[in-house]
């Protein structure tokens, strides 16, 4: 059996939004900004998709910038609204994804100023949640913006951004959010949760790589991204990609009237699996937090979290050790150490993160092959001790 359990990772191009954008790839080719007909028509997709987008997280189609990925969002982000300002604190949580981390760290760095920017990591606690305190504490000095993401892509666990947005606005600070891993997953509604930006991404829910977008508060004074021939409102200068775009639209428009339908589907899948994995003695990551309802991160105490994620695919299971982006890394989790897990223990983590096409069938099969895999690596390392 083959079974994908990688969707925080990357999703199928579901085949709605295939067929949406086919015809911007083979027949329907001209440039958005173009007058004649087929610039026009193009012009008009791209629209119609920033409604789409927009709709799919409560907010208006202006406030929509479209990028071409999560992580040029992230960045935009960060350096956009921070360049407009004197330096000061930025504050990013413990378990952020390197692509806002990074940023963080390098406007701290590129700045040779006597007063610098200063980026500084917000604690988390041991069931991955932002330790409010210490952020009130952080608060005191001078800060700028505030980055927080609304569900971890390691652990599935979600932020309460509207309590930290309120918190945040108090110290006349911006509020961003990195929703990626929530979008198709849960509500998620620009308003309600009070941000001032907000990043999205269409691989995370069936729709393309290579588009995401940045939400903005249209009184936000940001920095463009790219400058050049004044696309996205002049702040993402550059040629849309269209068909792209397209697809992020449709794929937002089908994840928005899934939300049920992938909620109670996912969450049965993943209460079985922990059903499974308490059995088998495995330690869940985040388990007492608030999850979204796909992801399960777990670890078995001396196995090697990279050398399961190896055996199981060549039974035909494909699961992550973490976060897709830092695969490349041999360092244990950041988010697992954030949380003050023991690193032999982070060593080992696994994640399996359920799509709408998973079956209980699946998992079962699942099960019974980790614990196969498990007897046999931990039999291994006996031998070799």
């Amino acid at each position: 059996m083959n079974a994908y359990f990688d969707h925080n990772s990357t999703t199928a191009l579901r085949t709605e939004v295939l067929e949406a954008m086919l015809p911007f790839m083979v027949r329907q080719h001209g440039n958005p900004t173009s007058r004649h007909s087929f610039g026009r028509t193009a012009r008009t997709a791209v629209e119609h998709a920033r409604e789409q987008v927009a709709a799919a997280v409560g907010a208006y189609a202006n406030q929509i910038v479209f990028t071409a990925s999560g992580t040029e969002a992230n960045n935009f982000a960060i350096h956009g609204i921070c360049s407009n300002l004197e330096p000061a604190q930025i504050l990013t949580s413990a378990i952020e994804h390197p692509c806002v981390s990074r940023p963080a760290l390098a406007m701290q760095v590129a700045d040779s100023q006597v007063k610098a920017w200063q980026a500084k990591s917000i604690k988390v606690d041991s069931n991955c949640n932002i330790n409010m305190t210490h952020l009130q504490n952080l608060l005191q000095a001078p800060t700028n913006l505030v980055s927080v993401m609304l569900a971890n892509n390691e652990t599935g666990v979600m932020q309460d951004i509207a309590k930290i947005a309120e918190l945040t606005r108090k110290h006349k600070a911006y509020v961003h959010t990195d929703a990626v891993q929530a979008l198709g997953k849960i509500p998620v509604d620009f308003f309600a949760l009070n941000v001032h930006a907000m990043t999205i991404s269409s691989h995370k829910v069936g729709g393309p790589l290579g588009a995401g977008a940045l939400v903005l508060d249209k009184r936000i004074d940001i920095q463009p991204l790219l400058y050049g021939g004044g696309q996205e409102r002049g702040l993402r200068s550059g040629t849309e990609n269209v068909a792209a775009i397209v697809g992020f639209g449709v794929a937002c428009e089908l994840a928005l009237s899934n939300l049920t339908a992938f909620d109670m589907h996912t969450d049965n899948l993943r209460q079985h699996l922990e059903t499974g994995l308490d059995k088998l003695n495995a330690v869940i990551f985040g388990r007492d937090g608030l999850r979204i309802p796909n992801t399960s991160f777990f670890a078995f105490t001396n196995l090697d979290g990279e050398t399961l994620v190896t055996a199981l695919d060549k039974v035909g299971f494909a699961v992550a050790s973490g976060s897709a982006c830092s695969s490349d890394s041999d360092k244990p989790s950041h988010v697992l150490l954030a949380m003050g897990v023991d690193e032999d223990l982070a060593r080992g983590a696994v994640r399996v993160s359920f799509g709408m096409n998973n079956t209980l069938d699946q998992v079962q099969h699942f099960l019974k092959a980790l614990e196969h895999e498990v007897t046999r690596l931990r039999n291994l390392t006996a031998i070799a001790a």
